[in-house]
């Protein structure tokens, strides 16, 4: 067991990493990343994550890394080699956290990974699984797959724990981007032709995911593992969009288009890709990380879309 360990956190003022660190105030925690954060009287070590910086004095006596800084999705990339950009920091950054963590005697290495390591949809009713062999679409997911590879070859070399976990999207209250935009339009409740999507789609409520890697901080049966999270209760669009209306307050106005007009609709108008995603499935199987763990999500994905609601965004 882990007890009394001194834990370095990055990403701690990305959406996860800020939730965990209110979760883990108690704890004896140091801090990793780019911009020292505000209001916030922690050990703060300011660095790059990429293949030459020197972590070695915010190592120093350090029991447990949470891995949580990456590159994330551009909206607008910019960059004429988005893979090398991802590798840089999601794969060699990460890696080179992990040799010198190693060195410096940490323990264990939790490292937020990505369901992308397995792919950007599930077909034929069959989930994603934890063994089941990677298979990324776009540079974000190969970044993060090899991270994984680079892990688990130190984990063998050195004798470091590290324990991977891979969730689908993550919301929660400040959540962005297309899920923030859901939110969004569920508050206006405009008469939408999403009312009858037959798709099955794994969500992970932020409180869910930060319980899962606070677990795996100490949990003798975490070490060496890959994880796969979410809600226990996979949800179609339409279910979402009616969920999220309630819990704006208002009653659902969604028109019964069938799927198949609504991709025709989006190969006349180019927007083929929104349709995919509005209507394609992603499921991922949490059976390895239950009965491993002996964890179940402790908030429902009722209760995870109310909490995003509980103030305005």
């Amino acid at each position: 067991m882990l007890l009394n360990n001194k834990i370095l956190i990055t990403g701690f003022s990305g959406f996860v990493g800020s939730r965990l660190l209110s979760v883990l105030s108690t704890r004896v925690l140091v801090l990793l990343g780019r911009k020292k954060p505000e209001n916030v009287s922690l050990p703060f070590y300011q660095s790059e994550f990429n293949a030459d910086s020197d972590y070695s004095s915010a190592l120093a006596g350090v029991d447990v890394v949470i891995h949580s800084a990456a590159r994330v999705h551009m909206m607008n990339e910019q960059t004429t080699d988005p893979l090398a950009a991802f590798r840089d920091v999601n794969t060699f950054g990460t890696v080179n956290l992990a040799r010198q963590a190693a060195a410096a005697g940490v323990k264990r290495f939790i490292f937020i990974s990505s369901i992308k390591v397995n792919g950007e949809s599930t077909r034929n009713d069959k989930p994603f699984r934890h063994d089941d062999k990677p298979l990324p679409d776009d540079a974000y997911g190969i970044s993060k797959a090899e991270a994984e590879i680079g892990l688990k070859q130190i984990a063998v070399q050195t004798g470091m724990e590290v324990v991977i976990i891979r969730p689908p999207l993550v919301y929660g209250l400040g959540v962005k981007a297309n899920f923030a935009a859901m939110m969004k339009l569920a508050r206006k409740n405009l008469p939408l032709p999403l009312g009858a999507i037959h798709n099955k789609r794994s969500l992970v409520a932020l409180d869910n995911l930060v319980d899962l890697i606070v677990t795996c901080i100490e949990h003798p049966k975490a070490a060496n593992q890959t994880f796969l999270v979410s809600d226990e209760h996979d949800v179609s669009t339409t279910e979402l969009l009616q969920m999220m209306t309630r819990a704006a307050g208002k009653k659902p106005r969604l028109l019964p288009v069938p799927m198949s007009w609504l991709k025709l609709a989006g190969k006349l108008t180019g927007k083929s890709a929104v349709i995919d995603r509005l209507c394609g499935n992603l499921q991922v199987d949490i059976s390895h990380t239950k009965d491993t763990l002996g964890w179940r999500p402790p908030v429902t994905v009722e209760e995870g879309i109310a909490r995003c609601f509980a103030a305005k965004g």
